[in-house]
This record gives C-alpha cells, structure tokens and sequence, in this order.
C-alpha cells in the first residue's frame, strides 16, 4: 500500500469517527428530548480490486423497534379512549349517587312510597300529605337532574368528536409535511432520522384520536390506515376529517339532527374503532341515548302507573303524561325524565293526593274501578292512597293483572337501541338496577384505562430500553471512539513523518 494510499484511508477513518462522535455527542444531548431516539451512523468498507481504500460514512439512522412503538401506540389510543369515556360518565354517576343512597332514584322512590304509607295511617294529616307530595317532588328532580347530566354528557361527546377532528387534521398536517422533507433528505442521499423521531411524534398525536396501522415505505412515505379500514389522506391543502358543531337534543341521533364525520363526500362515523373519536361517537350516539332512554321509560311509567289508579301525579310541561303503550322511537316518551315535573293541579290541591284526580272506568286487563274523593268528602278518605301502595309500587296494576311491561328493545331516538334492563316489575327494582348498571358503565371504564394505562408503561419502558438514549453506554462508547481516533491520529502521524523522511533523504 502507498502512503498516499495509506493517508487517505486512515483519513476516511477520522472523519467516520469524527461524525459517530457527534453522533453519540448528540444523543446524549437530546436524552431528555421527547421522541427522541438512539441513532447509529454506520460505515461501509471502500475497496478497489480487491483491496481496501478507505471507508464511507452511511447515513444516519434510528435504532428503533417498530413492532415496539406500534404496540406502545395502541395502547395510548386504548387508554386514551377509556379515559374519555370515564370523563363523560363520571359526571352521570356523580348524579346517580349508589343505588341504596336515599337521594338515588330508587332512594327517592322508596321515599315517595314511605310517604304514602303515613298518609295511609293518617289521610285527613295535613303535615303526611305534604310529606308525600315533597317527595314526589324529590322523585320529579332527581328524574331531572339525572337527565340533564346524561344530555349534558352527550353534548361533550359532540363537542369532543369536533376536538379529536381538529387534533387529528393538524396531526395529519404535520405527518404530511414531514413526510415531504423526509422524501427529499432520503433522495438527496441525506439521512433523515431525526424528522422520522418527529413524525413518529405526529403519529402518537392521530393514534390517541384515532387508533393507525402505520405502513412505511423504503422512500421514506409511509401510509395510515384506520382500523375501521379508511386510509388517511395525507394533503397540506385540506382538511382530511370534517364534522358539523350542533347542539345536542334529546330526539337527535347520527343521521337525524346529528351530523357523522366525514372524510371527503364517506360517512365513516359507523366505521370509527379505537382511541378518543371512536369514544366519543359511541357514548353521543349509543351508550348515553340508551341511558336516556332507559331513565325516559322509568320516568314514563312511573307517572303511568300513578294515572292508571287515577292520580294523575307527575306529568310534563303541558301536563299531559306520555302514552307507554306507543312504541319509544318518535314519541312523547323520549326528553320526559327532563320534563317530568309534580302536577300543577295537584300543587295547587294537595288533598288530591289523598282524593285522588281522575276516575278510572275498570276494565279486563287493566286496573280496578275508581271513583275520586269529592270535595268536601271524608277526611278519612284512604282509598286512593291504598291503590298507591297495593299497585302503583306492587307488582301488578289489579289483582292478576300484570302491569305494562317496560320495554328492552326499539330504543334510542332511532329505535335502534336495546337494554339489558329486563324482568324488573317493581318501579323500584327497576330504578335500582338503572342506577346500578349505569353507574357501573364509569367503572368499566375506569378498569379499561387503568389496564391499557399498566401496559402502556410497560411498553413505553422496553422501548426507552430499546430505542432510547442511555448515558452510560453512550459515553462508553465515546470513550471507544475517542481510543480510535488516537490510533487514527498516530497512524497518520506516522506516514507524516515517513514522508518528511523520505523529503530529507531526495534533498
């Protein structure tokens, strides 16, 4: 080997070490850096006719595990999407109460019954009918108050569906732009690795919105399909997602006065699987609707059952009280629980709720006769308060006679929905299974977020061990490179001085 020769590649050798120096120099800079990942700068051996002349330096690249960040990134879009999901029905629980608590709807139905049963020791007590009818209107305002954290929670669903659109637009901005300056550093011949950290960042981003399979390509391009299956348009100049910002009503549902996000001219709302989008469309367009409609029917046919033995005690605005035999999807039943409130008659009167409103004509299949207490009829009057007790919060409407049952299937402002709330007779059984399955809704998912939340961390610490930077062997690397570069250093030294000795030996 010539010394020329013999220069130029302990040359080569200086600048590779010189670039992996600045390399592991800058790793252990970025240590704390978010995204950031351990780089490798490779080189490769330069030969010509079967004999070295040097070495290239590659570009440099991630060490990463790209099995590893896929998983750490469904994860985060599980725990993402439970954590939403636990936001929007803490607020529905926190109304609920636990269903043995004496201000939960079966507490305040119990007692409204405890009312009537000493009004039924003492009908002519003022002071009991008073009691009874303060405890209706405890039932009326839980039924309320209830309902409006269930349309309030729906509410945020919407409004959260238009978050998660916009955060992931932005994201897929990002990951388009990225990509563009990936393509041109990977053509250029450039390494881009550093741009793939903060694409990597972008991806999480849409991940937690909107859970991605990543499909990377060797041009730097990489593709993100859905789990529903849509691929996402990756374009600067528009939006990839849109969706309509609307006030949420009780009758409203996807399709009806509720609008899908789109992509382009598709409704993909249906198609929506994993991370915060897809739970928040679930919660606006199916769990809360069924937790509506479920408190509707409960609301609905307690006023009922109290109508059918002629006191017409609770009603809605208008005063009237809605027909339970009707199918739920389209009618007067659905938005009760938010309406339902004491009779305005009944408030003005309260003996009516000892003499009762209404008669009540007996037929098969249905409630006894019943004839109201007359103005200025016995004080003692107990009738009324006797059918209270015996159907109203028994387990029939007459004797033998099965009260309507509540329904489990055609619900939602669609008819679409159904509930697992089925075989309760009582309007307190009822209640307390409401109370109980709705509220066990937020502890389920609390349990989802807290499991992906465990696996999450575990994940996240096998890829910092992975592809993170750690210090100790970064500086023992150096210290590697840095003992290379010495020998570089001498070799070069050397051919120098063979060359000043040659210089002084042709003088």
């Amino acid at each position: 080997m010539s010394l020329d020769l013999a220069l130029s590649v302990a040359r080569s050798g200086l600048r590779l070490l010189d670039r992996q120096m600045a390399r592991a120099a800058d790793d252990i800079a970025n240590v704390g850096t978010e995204g950031h990942t351990r780089k490798v700068l490779n080189g490769t051996a330069l030969t010509a006719n079967g004999s070295g002349i040097g070495v290239r330096s590659l570009s440099i690249a991630r060490d990463v595990d790209l099995a590893l960040i896929a998983a750490s990134e469904r994860a985060s879009s599980e725990a993402s999407a439970a954590s939403l999901s636990e936001q929007l029905l803490s607020g529905v629980e926190s109304v609920h109460g636990r269903p043995g608590d004496s201000d939960s709807l079966s507490g305040r139905l119990a007692e409204l019954r405890s009312g009537f049963v000493l009004l039924q020791e003492a009908p002519a007590d003022s002071n009991r009918r008073s009691g009874a009818l303060e405890a209706a209107r405890g039932v009326a305002a839980q039924f309320n108050t209830v309902a409006t954290a269930i349309g309030d929670a729906r509410q945020m669903a919407q409004d959260a569906l238009v978050d998660e659109v916009a955060a992931v637009n932005a994201a897929l901005n990002d990951v388009a732009r990225l990509t563009l300056d990936i393509r041109r550093e990977i053509a250029s011949g450039r390494g881009a690795a550093a741009l793939e950290d903060q694409r990597d960042q972008a991806i999480a981003i849409v991940s937690q919105s909107l859970e991605v399979k990543v499909i990377r390509r060797t041009s730097g391009e990489v593709t993100l399909v859905a789990r529903g299956g849509l691929v996402l348009p990756l374009d600067e100049s528009r939006a990839a997602l849109t969706i309509d910002q609307v006030t949420v009503g009780a009758g409203a549902y996807h399709g009806g006065g509720l609008p899908g996000v789109m992509l382009g001219a598709q409704d993909v709302t249906r198609q929506l699987v994993g991370g915060r989008m897809a739970a928040a469309a679930e919660a606006r367009d199916t769990i809360l609707p069924r937790m509506q409609a479920e408190l509707d029917l409960a609301a609905t046919h307690v006023a009922q059952r109290f109508q059918a033995q002629g006191l017409t005690l609770f009603t809605d605005a208008a005063g009237t009280v809605p027909d339970v035999t009707l199918p739920y999807s389209g009618s007067s039943q659905i938005g009760f629980a938010s309406a339902m409130r004491v009779n305005q008659a009944v408030l003005d009167d309260p003996t009516l709720i000892r003499d009762g409103t209404d008669a009540v004509v007996g037929l098969p299949g249905g409630p006894t006769a019943f004839t109201p207490n007359p103005a200025g009829g016995p004080a003692g009057f107990s009738t009324m308060v006797n059918r209270v007790l015996d159907f109203v919060f028994g387990t029939t409407q007459a004797p033998g006679v099965a009260h309507i049952a509540i329904p489990t299937t055609g619900l939602g402002p669609d008819g679409t929905l159904g509930t697992s709330l089925s075989g309760l007779v009582t309007l307190e059984d009822y209640a307390s299974a409401l109370v109980a399955q709705q509220t066990l809704l937020r502890a389920d998912a609390t349990g989802r977020r807290t499991q992906a939340e465990a696996l999450g961390e575990v994940l996240a610490t096998r890829l910092s061990e992975r592809s993170g930077v750690d210090v100790d062997k970064e500086v023992a690397a150096m210290v590697e490179l840095q003992m290379a570069y010495g020998v570089n250093a001498r070799v070069i030294s050397t051919i120098q001085a063979m060359w000043d000795a040659l210089f002084s030996a042709v003088r």
